[in-house]
């Protein structure tokens, strides 16, 4: 019983697993979307692919922040402030950092 017990402790203290550590930071993208203007400023720099296929990212968006909780759901807000991160969109895809796909469909959203 007291070997149990001290097995259950020491399982506090044992690391969780990653979720996916092979997948890229942008997978995790979600959330409130400042579009910079100038490259230097933005977080990340996004090519918008026409098809799905090709994009790194397939991205929904939200109408309203509040919905944009999970990843590839974007709200495009105007204020940087409220942005929880930011983009400039490339127009030369070797350029950007990932690519990215604009879909009609909230379940279609994320990483392929």
């Amino acid at each position: 019983m007291h070997l149990s017990l001290i097995a259950l402790c020491l399982l506090n203290f044992w690391p969780a697993p990653a979720a996916n550590p092979a997948a890229p930071e942008y997978c995790y993208l979600e959330g409130a979307v400042y579009v910079e203007e100038v490259a230097a400023f933005a977080k990340y720099r996004v090519y918008v692919q026409d098809i799905e296929s090709f994009a790194d990212l397939v991205v929904y968006r939200e109408e309203s922040e509040s919905f944009a909780d999970a990843p590839g759901r974007w709200y495009i807000t105007d204020n940087r402030a409220f942005a929880d991160f930011s983009i400039h969109i490339e127009e030369v895809e070797n350029f950007a950092d990932f690519s990215i796909a604009y879909t009609d469909f909230r379940s279609a959203a994320g990483c392929k």
